[in-house]
């Protein structure tokens, strides 16, 4: 076993001391959670897919298979892999196995092109790549070829559907040859994997996650969310995402000793049937899949007998749709935010209803430490909205190989600003009002674009709203306000009519209207504003110069 590691920023010595006087910090690898629920249940079910159902004990010795035949190629601490596959079992597999022999992963989504895998094999060359040959860029070598020149170690290819055995991922799992070979997790402080950052726009950085600030995330958001051995999770978003992943996820749920079910995507039919079949549960979702549940449930209400938890995430989310997950699902509302960075803000199980409809929760961790700052970085009065500024337990201390960037985003006391706009109430719950990106200058008035696109939800014939900037030469921006109606007959003065009675001030008022068929959406789910900029300027570069209306 190779004793090099990968560099990160680590947190102080004095800070990881109390983080592990304090239990955060356990100073155990993430296989543990396998591996501990293998030695106790062995025969419960760990992940259905498909018509398979993959017990614990199988889960756990896929995945040590995987992890011997790769330690046998001379895969171990130091070494970094680039896998992308489907939400299928075998990612947890890989994932598994990688972290028994101390290979730290970036787990691309399944939605990523050339562009994304291109540049993460840049960033970290890996020695090891995983992959589907059903991905269009993998259903030839064409593309691995590309990556080995961008990273000349790359020697390991597995493929899943692979005609070949010496290739073919199911092979290496199912194959136990009997070699005897040393392996091993890094050290708990050290990185066991990369997640990528949620940003909307340019290819995500690369976020170094311990097995010690990971884990004590999955550990706190099980114990919240109250998992439990009888958990039956719907895993609908992609599976490498932070979210389905970690809040609490698939790992919180086999933290616990549940069951993941595995869905290709949030489609609401397709997940009413594996609900139903299933007895699921528990699932995690967009605000934009709520929405698409929302409207498809009334005439499938039966297949929902089951559902007792909805976890809304990833974008702040409407009241007025908050409201109607009781109503129309049948069952409970957990609104979540958080960040692959780290922080996560949780409503609580047995909180009143008006808080969990109105706030996207409270941090996890008493030591979670949050600032809410005005531009020149001073604290905002309490109940005012600010820039989101945060450290603790399981936050990042700076991405991977970005000295530039890191230098932007974080002060010199370790506080990482995320680039969200909060407001806190005065019983410590965050409001998301936007982002800073999001905010739009007109003329001075800052329009914080989430605010106007949840007041636009509240008319009825709105199904989804984004509200994006577009440069004015006079204001310097103006607003455009693309919007989802399940109705033909919406105009644009219906909805600046709904808004003034609502008390928007006119500067919030949208300058132009796009009535769309659809919201163009990024690999998560979430709405695609850079996507909706694009629409913008090739719109105005295919239309001659003319006086700009109000609405249009």
């Amino acid at each position: 076993m190779k004793n090099t590691r990968i560099e990160f920023t680590p947190w102080p010595e004095d800070v990881a001391a109390r983080y592990r006087e304090r239990r955060y910090w356990i100073d155990r690898p993430l296989s543990r959670i396998v591996e501990e629920q293998a030695s106790q249940r062995p025969d419960a079910v760990a992940v259905i897919c498909g018509d398979r159902s993959v017990t614990y004990a199988q889960l756990d010795r896929l995945s040590t298979n995987l992890a011997a035949k790769l330690a046998l190629t001379g895969l171990g601490h130091g070494d970094t892999a680039l896998v992308q596959l489907p939400n299928l079992a075998e990612f947890y597999i890989v994932y598994f196995a990688l972290l028994k022999i101390g290979v730290a992963p970036v787990n691309a989504l399944y939605s990523h092109r050339r562009l994304e895998m291109s540049a993460y094999a840049r960033q970290i060359a890996p020695r090891l790549l995983v992959a589907s040959r059903r991905h269009e860029l993998f259903a030839d070598d064409h593309f691995v070829d590309e990556l080995k020149t961008l990273s000349p170690n790359l020697g390991t290819i597995l493929m899943l559907g692979d005609p070949s055995p010496e290739t073919d991922l199911a092979h290496w799992m199912n194959s136990d040859d009997g070699h005897s070979v040393h392996f091993g997790p890094t050290p708990p402080g050290d990185v066991a994997f990369f997640q990528l950052s949620g940003g909307s726009t340019g290819t995500p950085k690369l976020i170094p996650r311990t097995h010690n600030d990971y884990d004590y995330s999955v550990r706190a958001s099980a114990e919240i969310c109250k998992l439990t051995p009888d958990t039956r999770y719907l895993c609908a978003l992609p599976a490498a995402h932070n979210y389905p992943m970690s809040s609490p996820g698939a790992l919180g749920v086999f933290h616990a000793g549940g069951t993941v079910v595995m869905a290709p995507n949030p489609e609401p039919l397709a997940c009413f049937a594996l609900i139903e079949r299933h007895a699921v549960d528990m699932v995690a979702l967009v605000p934009p899949a709520v929405a698409l549940w929302l409207q498809a449930a009334p005439q499938h209400s039966t297949a929902l007998a089951s559902l007792k938890l909805v976890q809304v995430g990833g974008a702040s989310f409407a009241e007025t749709l908050a409201r109607q997950v009781p109503e129309v699902l049948g069952c409970g509302l957990q609104q979540v935010f958080g960040m692959a960075e780290g922080l996560v803000n949780y409503t609580r199980l047995d909180d009143p209803d008006e808080r969990i409809f109105t706030t996207q929760g409270r941090p996890i961790s008493p030591d979670d430490e949050v600032l809410i700052l005005n531009e020149d970085g001073r604290p905002v009065p309490e109940g005012e909205p600010g820039l989101l500024a945060t450290r603790g337990p399981y936050t990042f201390r700076g991405y991977y190989q970005s000295p530039e960037h890191n230098a932007r985003v974080f002060d010199r006391n370790g506080f990482y600003s995320s680039g969200d706009v909060v407001q806190r109430t005065a019983d410590g719950y965050l409001k998301v009002v936007g982002r800073v990106k999001d905010q739009i200058n007109r003329g001075g008035e800052k329009v914080a674009a989430e605010e106007v696109e949840d007041l636009l939800l509240t008319h009825s014939d709105v199904t989804h709203a984004a509200l994006v900037a577009m440069p004015d030469d006079l204001l310097g921006e103006k607003s455009c306000a693309f919007v989802v109606s399940h109705n033909p007959g919406l105009k644009a003065p219906a909805l600046r009519q709904h808004l003034m009675r609502l008390g928007v001030a006119e500067y919030k008022l949208p300058d132009r209207v796009r009535f769309i068929e659809a919201m163009p959406l990024t690999a998560v789910g979430k709405i695609d504003k850079k996507r909706l900029r694009e629409l913008l300027a090739q719109s105005a570069t295919a239309t001659a110069p003319a006086p700009t209306p109000v609405l249009t």
